[in-house]
Parts: C-alpha cells; sequence; structure tokens
C-alpha cells in the first residue's frame, strides 16, 4: 500500500535522546505513515535502539545505514530518496531529539490538506502567547541574526530556516530537490529553499514563493546534546553566502540587469570607436565668423 506520508530521522551518535515509545507510538495511531531511521555513522548505541524499534514494527520502520558519518545534510537525503522510493504522497524530516513534537505531524498534514497550492511547509520557532517554545537565548538570538541574513540572501520574507522540521508535498519537481548532494553540511534547509526557488513554474500557477508556508509550532523544546557548536556558526554564514551568489547567478532579475549593463557597456565602447574614427575638420588660421 502506498504510504501517505513517510518521516525522515536523521540520527547520530542519539542513543541518549532517542524516544522509541514516541516513534512507535506515531506510527501505531497513523496507519499510512512509515518511518525512514538514518543512522549517519553513529558510533555509540544508535544503531541498536534503531534496531529495537525496527523490530517492533518492521512494515512500518525501515534502517538506512551509513558507513560514516557524512553529516546531517547528506543523512536527510539519503533519507528522503529512500523515502521516495516508497511513492508516498508527503514525505517531511524531523530532528531525532523530538524537539519538534511527532504529534505536530498532524498539524503539518492539515496545511497539506487544506491548502492545495502549497508544497513546502517549514516549522517556525515563534515565542507566542499559547505556544510552548522553550530555546536557550544565546541560541535564539544568533537564529534571529542568522535569519535576517538568510531573508537577505534568498530575497524571501521568511522567519525560521533553521527548525529541524520540514515536510513537502511529493511530485516530480519537488522529488527532483534531493538529486543532487547538498553543498553545506548545516544550513542545507536554507539550500534546500533555495533550489526550490529556483523550480519553474507553469504559466498560470503560484510562484513558487507563494507555495511556502510556515507552520507556527504549538511546542518546540531546545534539547540538550545538540551537535551544532558555535564555531559553526561563521562557518554557516559562509556556506549563506555562496548560497546568495548562486542564487544571484539564476535570478532572472539579476541576469536581465547584467545583460542591460553589457549592451549600455557595448553602446558606450561603439560610440568612444566612431568618434576616434570619425575625421576631424580643420580649421584654416584667420578663419572666422565675418563682422
Amino acid at each position: 500500500m502506498t504510504p501517505e506520508l513517510v518521516l525522515v530521522v536523521p540520527c547520530y551518535n542519539e542513543a541518549a535522546r532517542l524516544d522509541p515509545e514516541a516513534f512507535l507510538h506515531c506510527v501505531s495511531t497513523h496507519p499510512g505513515m512509515q518511518l525512514v531511521l538514518v543512522n549517519d555513522g553513529s558510533v555509540d548505541g544508535t544503531a541498536k535502539i534503531l534496531d529495537r524499534i525496527r523490530g517492533a514494527a518492521p512494515a512500518s520502520v525501515t534502517i538506512v545505514r551509513e558507513p560514516i558519518n557524512r553529516g546531517k545534510a547528506e543523512a536527510v537525503r539519503a533519507g528522503m530518496l529512500a523515502a521516495l522510493s516508497r511513492h508516498p504522497r508527503v514525505i517531511a524530516f524531523f530532528d531525532a531529539d523530538l524537539s519538534t513534537p511527532l504529534q505536530a505531524v498532524d498539524d503539518f498534514l492539515a496545511v497539506l490538506r487544506t491548502r492545495p497550492a502549497v508544497e513546502l511547509v517549514l516549522g517556525s520557532r515563534v515565542m507566542l502567547m499559547g505556544r510552548d517554545i522553550r530555546r536557550r537565548p544565546s541560541r535564539h538570538y544568533l537564529g534571529r541574526v542568522f535569519a535576517t541574513a538568510v531573508s537577505h540572501a534568498l530575497d524571501l520574507p521568511v522567519y525560521d530556516t533553521q527548525c529541524g522540521a520540514k515536510m513537502l508535498r511529493v511530485n516530480a519537481a519537488t522529488a527532483s530537490l534531493f538529486d543532487q548532494p547538498f553543498r553545506s553540511r548545516w544550513v542545507f534547509d536554507v539550500e534546500l529553499i533555495a533550489r526550490y526557488l529556483r523550480l519553474p513554474a507553469a504559466t498560470g500557477e503560484p510562484t513558487r514563493r507563494d507555495r511556502i508556508y510556515e507552520l507556527v509550532l504549538p511546542a518546540w523544546h531546545d534539547r540538550p546534546g545538540s551537535k551544532l557548536r558555535w564555531f559553526d556558526f561563521p562557518r554557516a554564514m559562509i556556506d549563506l553566502g555562496h548560497i546568495w551568489r548562486e542564487r544571484r547567478a539564476h535570478d532572472p532579475t539579476t541576469q536581465h540587469s547584467r545583460i542591460s549593463e553589457d549592451v549600455s557597456r557595448a553602446r558606450s565602447a561603439r560610440a568612444a570607436t566612431f568618434r576616434q574614427l570619425r575625421p576631424h575638420r580643420t580649421v584654416r588660421p584667420g578663419a572666422g565668423s565675418t563682422q
């Protein structure tokens, strides 16, 4: 049976943070859902825990085993390719520590059901009344700085690209987003959005930016044990610069501006050449106007 949703969970040394019961409860209460758990070269007890989850629900759980650690970006991509091979209607990825609770799966699915034009749903951690968002202040403020830079790099009013919960409606275009490896290990989320924005849209269809939806999460809890370190922030900014330059290279308005500048320079060069080749008029001594 074709699953409605395949959820990918990248795992690297997550033995202390995995919650097998939460995953098993989720698949038992969502018959149309399957899990793809990616062991990204873990060297702790992650493999045993993943095997235990699969053993309890073999029809609903698949394990992708990477022999060495390739980073979160490639772990997610490997999981997404495995998910797409099952031909689901929807694919998603959540962080292994479940900082975004699995109950949010229903909120993501509701967006796709009620908004047929939306293809990409981004989880967004916004501290609002009635929301249970718990983030360390340092990560929150660094995140706001980075989010502002991302908005400029993508030319997109996005609030939160780095939340580890995203869902996509599957079609030929969205499936192609995972064909090539990601350049960045940590800000591949931004690279994924940039790839999506570059996908062509047929005449009469909504623009790609109008098919992205940010879902304010009802709950998100910062879990100890994050693999992100302070020195990853400068690296992320460098990767973001590469993404910005690539977007500019593919931006039709930028290309049109470059063409206009090239045409203008060519016209100026031709005019200068014509002035140099035009014969000069010689004025004879004593020649002038008659009084």
